[in-house]
């Protein structure tokens, strides 16, 4: 599993960058590199079981006070 995720991966780079590179987009390239980061973060953990932060409590504990205060 983990190798068909680093295959995606590099396919999606093999993809999308030559042409980003031509077209000398560096902000765009630096936001796909950041992007593309993140989700191969995400993802090969999530593919070895690992249990993974889910961002809703958090976001949930940043508004409780706000919604109490609005009762």
């Amino acid at each position: 599993m983990i190798a068909l995720l680093i295959a995606l991966f590099i396919g999606i780079i093999l993809f999308e960058a030559p042409g980003l590179i031509k077209k000398k987009m560096w902000r765009e390239l630096a936001a796909f590199a950041v992007y593309l980061a993140i989700g191969m973060a995400l993802s090969i953990p999530h593919a070895l079981g690992v249990k993974l932060p889910n961002p809703t409590k958090a976001i949930e504990a940043l508004f409780r006070p706000i919604s109490e205060l609005l009762k």
